[in-house]
């Protein structure tokens, strides 16, 4: 019984997240563009479908991926082990965004605009190349973001500072950055933050403040996102200048 008020409440606050949305539709549909709506039980099938798969995917995170981010941070912190949770801040960022569904569809987009504008061959294999390494730098950068957010919550250092000093690093290297990349490289910074990367994220970033004594959770558990979405706008600017 528990758990259907819970799954009855998960779709209430669903649709209750979706609702200010789907007014502003309606309501220039309705009202100022003054047409019908298309295949009208088509929408709503794909409306329901959509709260459904923000109740589950809700219910999911808060059933596994906070639950086990937060359980491997402590983890982690009683083993005393820096090497390999700074190894495990990595592959987390890493492997979280090389899986990321929005990284994905915006390198292909972004390979298919490279090959239209000349600026690689115009082959499948040139696109593909150009989007995996898209990818995987910003893949990279986003491990690298983890790995010194982690050092920030071991060493206490201020974020404020940290985050400051990475945005003056991006607006530097936009003056030496190739005009076709500047783009990609700013979108870049907001897809990596997406479904995958920030529950287990958070999470890792909470529990590894929890569990460390002197630490705040709320003060220094959050921020590491922020970093997320800095490093790969500086790395994807090295790599527009490297290719």
């Amino acid at each position: 019984m528990q758990v259907i008020k819970g799954i009855l409440f998960s779709l209430w606050s669903s649709t209750r997240d979706l609702l200010p949305i789907i007014l502003v539709v309606s309501f220039f549909q309705l009202f100022v563009l003054k047409q019908p709506f298309p295949d009208l039980a088509q929408l709503l099938s794909g409306l329901l479908f959509v709260i459904l798969g923000m109740t589950l995917f809700i219910r999911g995170l808060e059933m596994g991926l906070f639950p086990v981010g937060k359980s491997m941070a402590f983890a982690f912190a009683k083993k005393g082990s820096l090497f390999w949770l700074l190894m495990f801040a990595f592959l987390l960022g890493f492997g979280t965004t090389i899986a990321e569904p929005a990284l994905i569809a915006v390198a292909k987009e972004a390979a298919d605009v490279a090959a239209n504008g000349g600026m690689i061959l115009d082959t499948r294999e040139a696109r593909s190349s150009y989007a995996d390494g898209l990818r995987f730098t910003v893949a990279v950068s986003v491990g690298f973001a983890i790995l010194v957010g982690v050092i920030r919550i071991l060493k206490g250092w201020p974020i404020h500072y940290l985050i400051s000093f990475g945005y003056l690093c991006v607006v530097v290297m936009t003056a030496f950055a190739p005009q076709e990349i500047i783009g990609i490289a700013y979108d870049s910074g907001g897809v990596t933050t997406s479904t995958i990367t920030v529950p287990l994220v958070t999470a890792l970033g909470v529990g590894l403040a929890s569990s460390i004594s002197g630490r705040n959770p709320m003060i220094d558990g959050f921020g590491l996102i922020a970093f997320a979405s800095l490093t790969p706008m500086f790395f994807v600017m090295v790599y527009g200048i490297l290719i």
